[in-house]
């Protein structure tokens, strides 16, 4: 099962110029602090070069995407690449970001029980088993646009899950260190440790859910689901 089947839609084609949005959005990757709206042109160029990786990776995998290759794919300089994302790190990091958002939008109003509706205890369950099967689905890119060590947490998009989980506990365990067991939870689904268990040892995506649904038993002190 892949994180697109199992979320209530398919992934948005990228947002164009000025779209009206209508859920809280994560920050974007690789846009300078001073600059918080880009001008519809600059907009319209990120786009195409984001659409130009996406189209890369489908065609040749995440080796494939390299700024020369995007900025050929896109029919632009390689200096507007490199202008817009930094390096290939802040351009494999947008694209994931796309992909972020739409996860954050399905948490935040989606449908239950991922999104509002559901008692918390079932949206975390839902939580960790929609970001496993999207970093399964992603796994390559996932681990390619790892940032480092030192900006891996303060990235807006781990910050965005972790307050939701933190949310999520505080309504389950309030007497817990919610933030910090929030980490604890998330340490479970990183990328790094998914490829570990799937691609080196073998194990089924199932017996990952049902792992994070265990967890989440132990550690609010319920019962797991059936």
């Amino acid at each position: 099962m892949l994180y697109a089947v199992f979320m209530s839609r398919a992934l948005p084609p990228f947002p164009k110029p000025q779209e009206p949005l209508d859920t809280p959005q994560l920050l974007e990757v690789g846009q300078a602090a001073d600059e918080p709206c880009l001008r519809a042109d600059a907009a319209r160029n990120r786009a195409r070069l984001l659409e130009a990786a996406a189209r890369l990776i489908a065609e040749h995998g995440v080796a494939g995407v390299t700024m020369e290759a995007v900025a050929v794919a896109a029919n632009v300089g390689k200096g507007t690449v490199f202008r817009r994302f930094g390096d290939r790190t802040g351009l494999l990091m947008a694209l994931l970001d796309h992909s972020a958002k739409q996860l954050q939008a399905d948490f935040l109003s989606g449908p239950p029980p991922l999104g509002p509706g559901s008692p918390p205890l079932d949206r975390l369950r839902a939580f960790g088993v929609a970001v496993l099967y999207r970093t399964a689905e992603q796994l390559d890119l996932q681990l390619a646009a790892q940032p480092e060590p030192t900006r891996r947490f303060a990235h807006p998009a781990a910050g965005s899950l972790r307050m939701h989980l933190a949310v999520l506990l505080r309504q389950i365990v309030p007497d817990a260190d919610c933030d910090l067991l929030a980490h604890t939870l998330l340490a479970s689904l990183d990328p790094a440790l998914i490829h570990h268990l799937t691609r080196q040892r073998g194990m089924p995506m199932e017996r990952l859910e049902a792992g994070w649904l265990d967890l989440v038993a132990r550690v609010t002190r319920t019962e797991p689901p059936h």
